[in-house]
């Protein structure tokens, strides 16, 4: 097989295929030049092939079968044969043993050599089969990690001992400085890394009379691992994070917070800690943040739909006023702020935004952080950013009376203010505004626009079942009354949404824009429903109607459906 490989190019087996044109790949070979990269990354970069039809085409031309594997069962003992940094190094995978021959994806099937090596390294017959880039290094990542845990644990156990002799251990191994060797260090940096590949936002440690129970939140639910952890562990575990983020390790009465950072496959995480005393000892809590390293999201990254964006730019262009984004806790809201500091960052324009934390660090805007033990309070900062010239002020969020009057009188004084409140539509966030003291007339005069978000978990597109709707109640909640064709999860899932039915998530958005008509209803003192009646003629979509759409397109269920916006 090696002698046909050898000869074939990536350009023009792509070429052949009809993936792309000669003036395309002629463009991509003077691109490639002197570059060092591989052309098959180059037309990647370039967006004329995906990385799956880049894969597909090769396997039909090289006859190198094409493997899948986010679906497949994968051999513990066939990943063990190739070790992890080679494994990195040359983006190879093995996944299978197939009657003493070992299976191995790879994304460079036309690479001879590294199967020669890889064949010398295994002592075993080796059969490429062609993969995505992306699909072997998440596999590396997952599979190679959850080797390292069990190992880890193993070492734990055999270290035994009860909570003193693991606390002077940990002593010992930190005044050695082999600290980095000691199993309860590797367990928490093992399980912090696991997280960050996973795509978790937050870690729960959580102890209890006979285990500590540890669980990730993947797309908004809690998922319990399976890391079986004595409860003899989970003292020196809070204590090791602790020292992590700069916590006080002996007081164990009251709740503390800290932060610490870390590198993860080339990217600086950001992370926040919280401990709380309970009855069998700290629950500790982790969220995973992200920093500048993951470029800032788009605006038409955040899954607005075409009429939500064109009334979402209506209220950037403004040059002056107030645009509130609403939402509960975890809906989004920072990312959607985020995305449009992005839009409106220019070189001739002053951002300047006061937050609790600083989540991401955006290029080009000036980011403060709220103290306050040292008095840096919202209002404090607010009043002397007004003297800091600003063109754009992002304020994390109204939380008093006070911040909301200096926010909105910024805001009439000819500054642009961008914030987040917790509100549960687009319309009652006015009500809350003027019940926070803050007189109509100047809500009226300041608002132009309002953001109401949640997120919803889309269906799994490997597993998903369609049915047909036809109870009354639930069809009335979508304003249908004939019974419709929809999806729901698959029970258990599949290898590919990790048994849960669902992949990923997105938001869903009602964008109010404040009109003349609604300004006129603010300053008259109206409800909330008077205001969301007018808003919805003015062209408002309520958060319903756009996740029903989401329903009859089958891109998400009827339970997200009535978990995002049912109310009594």
């Amino acid at each position: 097989m090696a002698g046909p490989i050898k000869n074939i190019r990536i350009g023009e087996v792509l070429l052949e295929s009809g993936f792309i044109s000669q003036s395309q790949l002629d463009d991509a070979l003077n691109k490639q030049k002197g570059s060092g990269k591989m052309l098959g990354d180059i037309v990647l970069e370039m967006g004329l092939v995906s990385e799956t039809q880049l894969a597909q085409a090769l396997s039909i031309r090289l006859k190198v079968p094409f493997v899948d594997l986010s679906s497949v069962k994968v051999s513990t003992e066939a990943v063990s044969k190739i070790p992890e940094a080679i494994a990195k190094e040359k983006t190879v995978f093995a996944y299978a043993i197939n009657h003493n021959r070992l299976m191995v994806a790879t994304n460079d099937p036309v690479n001879f050599y590294i199967f020669e090596d890889l064949k010398v390294t295994t002592g075993m017959e080796v059969v490429p089969q062609i993969s995505t880039k992306s699909q072997i290094e998440a596999a590396i990542n997952k599979f190679y990690s959850s080797q390292a845990l069990d190992s880890t644990m193993n070492e734990l156990e055999n270290e035994g001992g009860d909570e003193k002799t693991m606390e002077q251990n940990l002593a010992q191994a930190e005044s050695e400085g082999r600290i980095d060797n000691a199993p309860i260090v590797k367990l928490v940096n093992m399980m912090v890394e696991t997280a960050f590949r996973m795509q978790v936002t937050d870690i729960h440690i959580e102890p209890f009379k006979d285990r500590t129970r540890i669980r990730f939140r993947i797309d908004g639910e809690l998922v319990e691992q399976d890391m079986k952890i004595p409860p003899s562990f989970h003292n020196s575990i809070i204590t090791r994070i602790k020292i992590l983020g700069g916590m006080n390790i002996a007081e164990r009465r009251i709740p503390l917070d800290g932060r610490f950072g870390t590198r993860i496959d080339g990217v600086n995480l950001d992370m926040r800690v919280s401990t709380i005393p309970c009855v069998y000892g700290e629950k500790c809590v982790i969220r995973l943040l992200s920093t500048a390293d993951e470029k800032t999201r788009k605006v038409t990254d955040l899954g607005m739909t075409d009429h939500n964006y064109q009334m979402f730019k209506q209220i950037i262009r403004c040059p002056n006023g107030v645009m509130l984004v609403t939402g509960p806790t975890g809906s989004g809201k920072s990312t959607t702020l985020y995305a449009t500091l992005g839009e409106l960052s220019q070189p001739n324009v002053n951002i300047v935004t006061v937050e609790d934390p600083v989540e991401k660090k955006i290029d080009g805007v000036n980011q403060c952080q709220i103290n306050a033990k040292a008095g840096m309070t919202f209002a404090a900062a607010l009043r002397s950013i007004l003297r800091q010239d600003p063109d754009i002020i992002m304020v994390g969020e109204i939380r008093d009376g006070e911040t909301a009057d200096i926010a909105i009188r910024a805001a009439i004084t000819g500054h642009f203010v961008l914030s987040t409140l917790h509100t549960n539509d687009a319309a009652s966030t006015i009500v809350r505004l003027v019940d926070m003291g803050v007189a109509p007339y100047m809500v009226a005069s300041s608002l132009v626009g309002i953001i109401a978000q949640r997120l919803v978990k889309l269906l799994c597109n490997s597993c998903k079942e369609t049915f047909t709707l036809d109870d009354p109640e639930e069809l009335k909640l979508m304003n249908k009354t004939a019974p419709v064709q929809i999806c729901k999860p698959h029970p258990g899932g599949c290898r590919v949404c990790h048994g849960t039915g669902y992949t990923g998530r997105t938001a869903i958005h009602e964008i109010i824009v404040t009109t003349p008509k609604i300004k006129e209803l603010i300053s008259a003192g109206a409800t909330a429903e008077e205001i969301g009646a007018m808003a919805t003629k003015s062209g408002t979509l309520l958060l319903r109607d756009n996740v029903s759409q989401m329903v009859l397109q089958g891109r998400t269920s009827m339970d997200e459906l009535v978990k995002a916006t049912y109310t009594v």
